[in-house]
């Protein structure tokens, strides 16, 4: 069910946006050829910590598993479109991209973001990638007013990326979040405009462009039951942001 959240309970999402917020410049800034994937993972978790803030990722069980997560963030590299697990044995190298996602709650009230980070030196190929995805995600932000329609801020993610000759994910969406990490409602990276819930005042959701260079098809990891990969192995990008809808426009609630 769709819930509308006052001014007073945004203002308490806020707080665990900047909680999120902090632990991804944290990780951003530790980034760099030889780290893991699991080190990032601490560094989220103590910065959590230190903000006063919850992991919701850690200890979640969703309905597809029989096994809860056992991490503060997920990262994914290179063609990982989402859900990527920390791992000690996972090392950076020169040339990687790596997204990392995660979401907290403070006083019971959740934000969720995510950001894709150059490690070393990488392609201009890769490099156009990532701000083509950033690119998409403040274009969907900009349509996210009262009035416009769902598919207006889907649309925009998609018509950004097909400019530039990318593909939007379709198997994986953004969602509605509040008490909880996911709730309606649903927010794809492909749209019409004009289609769709009408928005109002009082949502939050989020918005999470996951853009691929190749085709938009994704692909399951064997032996992993949490790892998405692009089905043709081509290189994948995430941005996301915690937005409510307010009278005077879109709010961001996940920044420092």
């Amino acid at each position: 069910m769709m819930t509308y959240k006052s001014p007073e309970e945004i203002a308490l999402m806020r707080q665990a946006g900047k909680a999120v917020a902090a632990a991804l410049d944290a990780m951003q800034k530790a980034v760099q050829p030889g780290i893991s994937t699991a080190d990032l993972d601490l560094i989220a978790s103590d910065t959590l910590k230190e903000n006063g803030a919850v992991s919701t990722l850690k200890g979640y069980q969703p309905p597809f598993s029989d096994v809860a997560y056992l991490h503060t963030i997920c990262s994914s590299i290179n063609n990982e479109v989402v859900h990527g697990v920390p791992n000690s044995q996972r090392i950076l190298k020169e040339g990687d991209i790596i997204s990392l996602d995660l979401d907290a709650s403070v006083n019971g009230w959740v934000a969720d973001a995510a950001i894709t980070v150059p490690v070393g030196k990488i392609s201009p190929q890769a490099a156009n990638l990532i701000t083509v995805t950033k690119d998409c995600l403040y274009k969907a932000i900009s349509q996210a007013k009262s009035g416009k329609t769902m598919g207006d801020v889907s649309s925009a993610i998609q018509r950004h990326a097909e400019r530039n000759r990318c593909q939007a994910v379709r198997e994986c969406q953004g969602h509605g979040i509040g008490r909880t990490p996911h709730e309606k409602p649903d927010v794809p990276c492909v749209g019409r405009p004009g289609f769709g819930i009408k928005l109002k005042p009082g949502m939050t959701f989020c918005i999470e462009p996951m853009i691929n260079i190749g085709g938009w098809r994704l692909a399951e990891v064997p032996g992993d039951p949490w790892t998405l990969v692009t089905a043709d192995g081509s290189l994948s990008a995430h941005f996301e942001h915690t937005i409510a809808v307010t009278e005077n426009g879109p709010e961001i609630l996940t920044l420092p």
